[in-house]
């Protein structure tokens, strides 16, 4: 199956991807300022430069995109494969799961506790707000949301 779009239509398509500042992390993030937490964004002196480091909880969280970071929920529908061009899809997604994996493990041997929540989960805030509130409080382990 041929792309849709011309080369440069989705090269500009693609370009609009952004690493940072997401629609997910910012729901993330006004939802942790609104409990009253603190953070800090993209720690480079951390390994993957986290999305949000609390440093006060010696915790971080992690917001991955469904596609992006391929969501194994069966009932996420955001993480469909691509029908084209599975031959750059497949290794290009398998790596970004790799590189979590070892991120998250870096973490956790610095002493990091790791929460990963998933751009399908950030709709439903009273579930999220539960979920962060009981991370924080040291109720979750390592990467208890996966």
């Amino acid at each position: 199956m041929t792309d849709t779009l011309s080369p440069s239509a989705r090269s500009e398509r693609m370009s609009r991807v952004r690493g940072r500042d997401t629609k997910p992390e910012l729901r993330v993030r006004r939802l942790l300022h609104s409990l009253g937490y603190r953070f800090r964004l993209h720690r480079r002196d951390l390994p993957g430069s986290p999305d949000i480091v609390l440093s006060r909880h010696r915790a971080v969280i992690l917001v991955h995109g469904c596609f992006w970071h391929r969501h194994d929920d069966p009932n996420c529908r955001l993480a469909r494969m691509p029908k084209s061009r599975l031959d750059f899809w497949g290794p290009k997604l398998a790596s970004n799961q790799v590189r979590d994996e070892r991120v998250r493990q870096s973490l956790i041997a610095l002493g990091w506790r790791v929460l990963v929540i998933w751009e399908c989960e950030v709709k439903d805030e009273e579930k999220l707000r539960n979920e962060i509130v009981g991370f924080l409080a040291g109720k979750g382990a390592n990467g208890a949301s996966d």
